[in-house]
């Protein structure tokens, strides 16, 4: 009875880890299961087959997802299964954009089908947006913890990493375009 409670311990104990504080996206989890819901029409055929693999598949899947991946996006902040993602979001103006995660940023595709890239440079950490073959940076972080705001005038502009340096480039982006309808 001490060696099964013993054992059932250090199972719960190993299991209060894997589901506590850091709690990766189990990606690699999800895309088994969205595939195994997936492989076929016929939804019986679908739950025999998953009760076949499940055992195995999903067993090795959450291990590698849990100990592995988990861990890289832990330490990396970046999740290695997420590159190559679209989602469809809806756009302010009402339309539907098609958003690509990439390894270093990100494809937005208009319904129109013009392609926009936000690039993040890891070196100088940067955003770029990049539209019909022109590179242009809109934002930098700095060392001392302020950012660095490219206006569309191509003036520089220094602020807090807070909501006030945040209102401050929205009041000069607002009042670089009420200068232009003027």
């Amino acid at each position: 009875m001490k060696k099964i409670s013993l054992s059932a311990a250090c199972v719960l104990l190993a299991g209060s880890f894997l589901c506590s504080s850091c709690i990766g996206s189990f990606s690699l989890f999800n895309k088994y299961e969205k595939w195994q819901c997936n492989m076929t029409s016929n939804k019986y055929v679908n739950g025999i087959v998953g009760l076949i693999l499940q055992p195995i598949v999903g067993g090795v899947c959450l291990f590698v997802d849990a100990v592995v991946l988990n861990t890289i996006e832990f330490w990396t902040g970046s999740n290695p299964m997420a590159v190559n993602k679209v989602q469809t979001v809806k756009g302010q103006d009402g339309r539907y954009y098609a958003v690509k995660t990439l390894k270093n940023g990100y494809e937005v595709k208009a319904p129109n089908g013009e392609v926009t890239l936000f690039i993040h440079d890891s070196k100088t950490e940067s955003w770029s947006i990049s539209q019909n073959g022109v590179t242009k940076e809109i934002i930098r972080f700095n060392a001392d913890g302020t950012i660095q705001a490219s206006l569309q005038n191509g003036e520089k502009l220094t602020v807090s990493n807070d909501q006030a340096g945040m209102q401050k480039v929205r009041e000069a982006v607002y009042n670089d375009n009420c200068f232009a309808l003027r």
